[in-house]
């Protein structure tokens, strides 16, 4: 079966390259022309894509805010099988606070993480190895003569 789908491939191409003295001539004839926005469907085409961007919006707006009640059903969930009692309407949410507490020691945890790999030292003795450009034993000690 992908053989056959190859060879499909091969002898489109193939007959693309064959007729290619034909495509020339149609992309000659393609022209902007502003009234064929109107007179084609150009709007309609712009009036789908934009509805299909506020749907894919919309549809992530009521993930993202049913989100948070799926979470609370799945805590709800675990604590009623540890056996907890949870009334309904307590609210199962974690407050602004804890949640900067918890993120706050988090990104200190992961930066002291990073800092202890700079703290590593190691002092080595460096040799300047001999250049005789930097010697001044080659250096003018009488001024040439002219």
């Amino acid at each position: 079966m992908i053989l056959l789908q190859v060879l499909d491939t091969l002898k489109s191409a193939s007959d693309t390259l064959l007729n290619s003295d034909k495509t020339e001539e149609i992309f000659n004839k393609i022209e902007f022309n502003p009234s064929n926005i109107f007179e084609g469907d150009g709007i309609l085409i712009s009036v789908v894509g934009y509805i299909v961007v506020f749907v894919a919006l919309l549809l992530l707006y009521m993930v993202f805010v049913n989100f948070t009640k799926f979470l609370q059903s799945r805590l709800r969930k675990k604590l009623t099988k540890h056996g907890e009692d949870i009334e309904k309407q307590k609210d199962l949410s974690v407050s602004g606070e804890i949640n900067a507490a918890i993120s706050m020691s988090l990104y200190l945890y992961l930066e002291e993480i990073e800092n202890l790999d700079d703290a590593i030292l190691t002092i080595k003795k460096v040799q300047k190895t001999y250049s005789p450009w930097s010697s001044k034993i080659y250096g003018l000690r009488y001024f040439p003569k002219k």
